[in-house]
């Protein structure tokens, strides 16, 4: 797209929003920024700043969101009737993008997906790209890419609904269940957002679908290129699936299940999506079976922090939902201490009152979401409140025996007391390194 003297306000000067203002602006755009903060308490841009309002869509051809910026914003919606275009960083980004997108979305698991996706094709010596919401926004990614190269993206809700350009041609939907009903307002909605990753496809592409997640399934329906499946439960083709332990592409066994180093049955899944995107790509049986091996998985994602006087920490500040957080309680067999809260998103967390009952010795609550959960939870389990991280992980390992397990997984957003799940999950496991033995 030739953006050469068109009037672009971005919104939103976080890295992504920084990343695409420069992109556009090295195109001959014209660009201003804008933000609810004051340009002062931003990262520093060379343009012109606005106050998010609706002074910031005046005398504007293209308004270019951060994943952070609602697209229902009235004043927003208003300028798009008056017919400023309205697009997301990833969109902007893809007009200028070179070589096939692989994009991963999914309420749960896309950036393990996305970063092992990533790593077999490297095993493979397919030449690859890693980025989006995995951490590296696309408008980074342009002046690295080529022809000949796969962008492989972990695509969010947020991103995924003011794309409307962005051609995907491996498209992985690993499930859909119920997150960001703060942002999106019915599930709906949700869905709708994360299917507009086959919104763009043609014939001669493929869409990578999880049998066994309904909303996932349901979206055969609408894909115009080549459905494959993916299942943890059996077999499904065409598609890759687990049977008595073995995992297998289109019938041909490629890996034991016993050789995949992560915890959990959704990683399983994971894997299996993982596998089928990159053969897809061209990455043979071989090479996916050794990445997979060799994969050590991705940070704050039930990831393994120390074991102290018997009692083991394991960090999953990435599980910011309800779902999430079950598939880590899955992932162990019970003696947990389990630390939840943080910034709701408008979630029902009575779906976990089973799972606790049977796995956890206590609930730790931390963050603004604590009188919900423990409402939701009530009688359930003993509910310790906390407050904070801090006083969460102290409370934790006083009363923790040998044998115990303290699982960081909030179920929840982490913007109340933190900038971001990462920061949330280095906190964690700063606090748990200074722990000190108690024999």
């Amino acid at each position: 797209m030739d953006v050469r003297g068109k009037r672009i306000t971005v919104f939103g000067m976080g890295a992504s929003g920084v990343a695409v203002l420069e992109l556009l602006r090295a195109h001959g755009a014209v660009v201003r920024a804008s933000d609810v903060k004051a340009r002062g308490s931003l990262p520093p841009f060379d343009a012109p700043f606005v106050p998010q309002s609706p002074a910031a869509v005046e005398d504007c051809d293209i308004a270019v969101l951060s994943p952070g910026v609602p697209a229902d914003l009235p004043f927003l919606m208003e300028a798009a009737q008056r017919g400023v275009r309205i697009a997301g960083d990833v969109e902007a980004a893809s007009w200028f993008l070179q070589g096939p997108v692989l994009g991963i979305t999914g309420s749960n698991g896309k950036t393990t997906t996305t970063a092992l996706t990533g790593h077999l094709l490297r095993t493979a010596g397919i030449p690859c790209q890693v980025g989006g919401n995995i951490g590296r926004p696309l408008a980074s990614m342009v002046a690295g890419s080529r022809p000949d190269q796969w962008n492989v993206l972990e695509l969010s809700s947020f991103q995924l609904e003011t794309s409307h350009t962005l051609r995907v041609r491996i498209a992985a939907v690993l499930n859909i269940t119920q997150n960001h009903l703060d942002r999106h307002h019915t599930f709906e909605r949700y869905a709708a957002a994360k299917a507009r990753i086959l919104a763009c496809q043609e014939p001669g592409d493929h869409a990578v679908l999880n049998a066994e997640n309904a909303a996932s399934a349901a979206l055969a329906a609408q894909a115009r290129g080549r459905v494959w499946w993916f299942c943890a439960g059996g077999e499904r083709r065409p598609g890759f699936w687990h049977e008595n332990g073995t995992l297998l592409a289109e019938g041909e066994p490629f890996l034991k299940a016993q050789e995949i180093p992560l915890r959990g049955r959704h990683n399983l899944e994971n894997v299996l999506a993982a596998a089928c995107c990159a053969r897809l790509a061209g990455a043979p049986l071989e090479a996916i079976r050794s990445g997979v091996r060799s994969f050590q998985g991705v940070e704050h994602r039930i990831e393994f922090v120390r074991e102290l006087d018997g009692v083991r920490f394991y960090n999953d500040s990435k599980a910011t939902s309800v779902d999430a957080t079950r598939k880590a309680l899955e992932s162990f067999e019970g003696n947990l201490w389990v630390i939840l809260g943080g910034k709701d998103k408008g979630s029902d967390y009575r779906e976990l009152r089973d799972l606790l009952t049977q796995r956890a010795r206590a609930v730790l609550l931390i963050g603004a979401a604590a009188p919900i959960i423990a409402s939701h939870l009530e009688g359930a389990l003993p509910m310790i409140p906390c407050g904070d991280l801090r006083t969460a992980v102290e409370a934790a390992w006083r009363r923790a025996e040998p044998g115990d397990t303290v699982l960081l997984a909030p179920a929840c957003a982490s913007f109340d007391q933190f900038s971001s799940y990462e920061e949330r999950g280095r906190m964690f496991k700063s606090l748990v390194q200074s722990l000190e033995s108690r024999r």
